[in-house]
């Protein structure tokens, strides 16, 4: 079984490209949701996130993700202190759940593949590039941030020319080019390369 990576910057379209591989019957492992369920059920990580960030972290015992974003996305101490805190356990939940799948390739959609040595424990990387502009009004329109906000998480991430530098498949999502036969393409030569493997 081949694993696949799946990445790209805030705002790319990488959930929407996730998506169209699951409809081709392809499971795949949203990293972002597992670390939220992950700090929201992990009883030890909970107490570790109270202690490091205050008791507003959770708020009738879910997490408050609104108190965690105010302190970490202006700070990149803090970010990174939470990052140590939830990266590992993330990454062994992944491990987890690619040994139980048995499709012939099984893809892991990370946000940070890069930032957090998630690359390593896939044999192929396809990154979703888009515009920085559309990346901005995707992520302003979804998150009902300010412009200001998002070019701040934005920062927090890996430059998105390098990001794609480092993927072996590339998804083109600009509004112009059908994101559709793009999966398609890449779905078949990941088939073929699982039946030659």
């Amino acid at each position: 079984m081949i694993k696949i990576g799946l990445t790209g910057g805030i705002g790319s379209g990488k959930t929407t490209v996730a998506h169209i591989f699951e409809t081709l019957g392809i499971p795949v492992y949203y990293a972002d949701d597992a670390a939220k369920r992950i700090m929201n059920e992990d009883e030890h990580l909970r107490s570790l996130i109270i202690k490091n960030f205050g008791v507003e972290s959770y708020s009738e015992n879910i997490l408050n993700r609104v108190h965690l974003s105010s302190i970490v996305f202006g700070n990149a101490e803090k970010l990174s202190l939470l990052n140590s805190l939830v990266h590992p356990l993330t990454l062994a939940d992944a491990e987890h759940w690619m040994k139980q799948q048995k499709a012939p390739y099984i893809i892991k959609e990370a946000a940070l593949m890069f930032e957090s040595d998630a690359w390593k424990m896939v044999d192929k990387t396809i990154g979703v590039s888009a515009t920085l502009e559309l990346r901005l009004q995707r992520t302003m329109q979804r998150d009902f941030l300010s412009r200001e906000e998002v070019e701040a998480r934005m920062k927090r991430q890996m430059n998105e020319d390098e990001k794609m530098k480092r993927c072996n498949f590339i998804i083109t999502n600009n509004e112009k080019e059908l994101l559709i036969p793009q999966v398609i393409t890449i779905h078949e030569a990941l088939l073929q390369e699982a039946k030659a493997s």
